[in-house]
């Protein structure tokens, strides 16, 4: 057995208590050995100073919109889809998408993300640079619908159900899939119908955006009579292991059904609150039972990949939402981040014991603003930064040591990206 030694920290355990404790990982196998005082391993990795704690799950986001970053602001989501993102989406190559996921997974592993929910396009390629990397992820192909002839819209599901079952599991279990309808009012009714129930037949979840602003709601409520969800739960779309994105503008009755179905909610506040979409009902999805997770949504509608400071606006907004200072607390919103994710994807972390996986982070407590250290799990919510990371961990394998992050040549990335960045708009632009 090959161990790696977190030492000399304090750490994060899942009933939200911090005690001094080291933590011992075995890297063949990717799971946390022992917490507490552990036999020294064959690498140390030092978090005096520390807090380690697990690994943030990015529940919801579109890696390689980090090209896009900035391009389209200060508009509502249906005109930034139609009028931005979507023309220049189609002028996407696939070493375009690669420099992208490239770029944001550099971003998130140095904010402390170990797992992330990724929804987008040439997603064999994405997934082994997410890998490549060291993130783990539940991927999926975007499918789209909207202004596609029959047969180009019938070929997006295939494209979508085919990555679905040849991916998962890939990578040495790192990556797994989802059918990934983008939402219920840009993938064709008919073709859910006949391709949800072909997904069940090969055990594959399913994840789409739901309920995300009232103009996605309003035409199922008049068309067909129900409320989104329902729509979704006539279609087969609401079984244990699926989760939806938003969930913005559910009403009760939606609420019991996720929790009845068993279906999460990846909460982006960011990213609604950029698009004017609203603030989704976090605390009764919590009361209710609903697993709720943290994404920061695409960098083109964030504009960061910062997960921390998803905590804290998801626990803002949601003391406005609810009218209640004490709704969405501190220790609710660091679980959403880490076990709740988690759970969504499926994953077998989010937590600090024996057995589960091995993906963690080190915050550096030594900073101005996280002096004094009354309650560190308010920190985590409240005033924790991606900057205040110290090192990664995925599986078990120092991925950022020192804000330095392993895998990739960082300066590279970057260089890269910008260069697709560049010519993708030029590309866009000079097709308008």
């Amino acid at each position: 057995m090959s161990t790696l030694q977190i030492a000399d920290g304090a750490v994060l355990a899942a009933d939200m208590s911090v005690r001094s404790a080291d933590v011992l990982a075995d890297r063949e196998t990717g799971r946390i050995v022992e917490v507490g005082d552990t036999a020294r391993g064959d690498e140390v990795l030092d978090a005096d100073s520390g807090l380690v704690i697990p690994g943030l799950v990015n529940a919801h986001c579109h890696v390689a919109m980090t090209l896009l970053r900035g391009y389209a602001d200060d508009k509502p989501l249906d005109a930034w889809l139609r009028e931005d993102i979507w023309p220049t989406e189609t002028e996407l190559e696939t070493d375009d998408i690669v420099a992208g996921t490239r770029l944001g997974a550099v971003e998130l592993l140095k904010n402390g993300v170990t797992a992330l929910g990724d929804m987008y396009f040439e997603v064999p390629e994405s997934a082994a640079a997410l890998a490549e990397a060291g993130l783990r992820a539940r991927v999926g192909h975007g499918i789209v619908t909207v202004g596609k002839e029959e047969v180009t819209a019938r070929a997006d599901f295939e494209t979508g159900l085919d990555v679905a079952r040849e991916l998962d599991g890939a990578f040495d279990g790192r990556i797994a899939t989802a059918l990934m309808p983008h939402s219920l009012t840009t993938a064709a009714a008919a073709l859910l119908a006949e391709y949800v129930p072909r997904a069940r037949e090969a055990g594959i979840p399913l994840h789409y955006h739901a309920n995300e602003t009232r103009d996605e709601v309003e035409p199922i409520v008049e068309e067909r009579g129900v409320r989104p969800l329902e729509y979704a739960d006539e279609l087969g779309m609401l079984e244990e292991g699926d989760f939806i994105a938003h969930g913005v503008h559910t009403d009760r009755t939606e609420i019991e059904l996720l929790a009845e179905r068993g279906v999460g909610v990846a909460h982006c506040p960011a990213s609604n609150m950029k698009l004017a979409s609203g603030i989704a009902p976090v605390q009764e999805l919590l009361d209710a039972g609903v697993t709720v997770g943290i994404g920061t949504d695409g960098a083109a509608s964030n504009n960061d990949l910062d997960a921390f400071d998803e905590l804290r606006d998801a626990a803002m907004v949601g003391k406005l939402k609810a009218d209640d200072a004490s709704a969405v607390s501190a220790p609710e919103v660091v679980r959403a981040a880490t076990a709740g994710g988690a759970d969504l994807l499926g994953f077998d972390s989010g937590r600090i014991e024996p057995g589960a996986l091995a993906d963690l982070a080190v915050i550096d407590l030594e900073a101005a603003h996280l002096t004094p250290a009354h309650d560190l799990v308010s920190h985590l919510a409240y005033a924790v930064r991606g900057s205040d990371v110290r090192h990664t961990v995925v599986d078990g394998d120092v991925i950022v040591r020192d804000r330095e992050i392993l895998t990739l040549d960082e300066a590279a990335v970057r260089r890269e990206a910008e260069r697709h960045a560049e010519s993708l708009i030029a590309r866009a632009e000079s097709d308008r």
